[in-house]
């Protein structure tokens, strides 16, 4: 097997560049919008937002008025939000993930996704075929029978949720079985370090990735480990929670994709999780830039004093105030009672000048510190609870 997928894994950056803004050009002229000068231009944009898209597949179903082409499969997910699915080789890009994880001709992948509405059992499969590996389509659940499967057919490789592999190799431990299965991809759950070494000294080489029902995969991880590597067709921006505006290099922020796919083309899709862009080039040889992989909800939305405080209150606190940097709510308890704190970052030195936007941005009263510039954490929060629930 090859080391990689194809030649766009270790193309120069410049080259990449410039492919992906030729596709997003076309892609946002079946957009009805105007071509851009470079991909920083992205972040003039406004994000699309997963309520958003809800409500304009409310107003215009199934898609919103999205321009979609070639759909095989309607799709469902919480919300409602519909997804469409292709059957065009490698739709979901989940094939080059699969690769990395050595998966390919001669191996059987015991699919455990889902394939009950939501694509995520079509996307894998989609992936093994692109690699070309045959599937057992086992979905979830009916463990002993998976176990069956998994002799019956001498599988080699297992898709599906990080631990639900465990419950299977338990099973067979269970009823005296020896499995064969050499090989994981998994994804839709956090991979613990104690559950990767748990695979790996049972003979397993466990890599995971980062997908999502609407963009397919985003990033995936290779033998190095050393963070997740993004696919070659998708734009990742790292943005502030609550805001269409990009963080800092290095900076933990919300995911926000533009997938180059021209049968479901999404602009500055925001995903609602958490990451930051890694420095330098995996060791691997794979040239493409890096994530840290899932680091949390950018949805920060926190209820005090019986309101709710959103990013987007905390972004607009910001922006009315020039010489205010950044802004962190903290939400605590005093006894029996919930007390916020709003801690601006600035030069600025009497607190009380904020006091009344704090009351009337937020619409809620709370105390006010002043820090330095530099003095908030750069972990992506912007809402902080530090209120105990035990």
């Amino acid at each position: 097997m090859s080391t990689y997928y194809d030649d766009l894994e270790t193309r120069s950056q410049d080259a990449r560049e410039a492919a992906q803004l030729a596709a997003l050009n076309d892609l946002l002229g079946w957009h009805k919008m105007d071509p851009l000068e470079s991909l920083s231009d992205l972040a003039r944009l406004p994000v699309l937002r997963k309520a958003d898209l809800s409500e304009r597949q409310a107003a215009h179903p199934p898609f919103g008025g999205l321009p979609v082409a070639n759909v095989a499969h309607v799709f469902q997910s919480p919300g409602p939000i519909y997804e469409p699915g292709g059957i065009t080789h490698d739709w979901w890009r989940m094939g080059r993930f699969l690769h990395a994880a050595r998966v390919g001709p001669g191996d059987i992948v015991q699919n455990c996704f889902g394939y009950h509405l939501t694509p995520a059992g079509h996307i894998f499969e989609s992936g093994a075929r692109a690699v070309g590996a045959t599937v057992l389509p086992a979905g979830t659940g009916q463990t002993e029978l998976q176990v069956r499967a998994a002799r019956d057919v001498k599988v080699t490789a297992y898709a599906g949720t990080p631990d639900y592999l465990k419950v299977i190799l338990e099973k067979a431990d269970e009823m005296g079985v020896e499995l064969g299965i050499t090989k994981a991809g998994v994804g839709g759950g956090a991979l613990f370090p104690s559950l990767r070494q748990y695979y790996a000294d049972r003979g397993i080489a466990c890599l995971q990735c980062y997908a999502t029902a609407d963009l397919g995969n985003v990033a995936y991880e290779s033998p190095a480990m050393e963070g997740m590597i993004l696919d070659e067709h998708v734009i990742v921006e790292i943005v502030t929670p609550g805001t269409c505006d990009p963080v800092a290099p290095g900076e933990v922020g919300e995911i926000v994709v533009t997938t180059l796919n021209p049968d479901y083309p999404l602009i500055r899709f925001a995903t609602g999780d958490l990451s930051a862009i890694m420095e330098g080039e995996s060791p691997c040889g794979r040239t493409n830039a890096r994530i840290k992989g899932w680091m949390g909800r950018a949805d920060q939305t926190t209820k005090i004093k019986g309101m709710f405080v959103r990013p987007e209150q905390v972004a607009a606190l910001v922006a009315k105030h020039p010489e205010i940097a950044r802004a962190r709510v903290v939400a605590s308890r005093e006894g029996e009672r919930d007390v916020m704190t709003v801690r601006l970052e600035t030069e600025a030195t009497d607190a009380s000048a904020f006091e009344a936007s704090v009351a009337d941005v937020l619409k809620l009263r709370g105390a006010v510190e002043i820090v330095p510039i530099g003095g908030l954490p750069r972990d992506g929060l912007v809402i902080e609870d530090a209120r105990s629930y035990d």
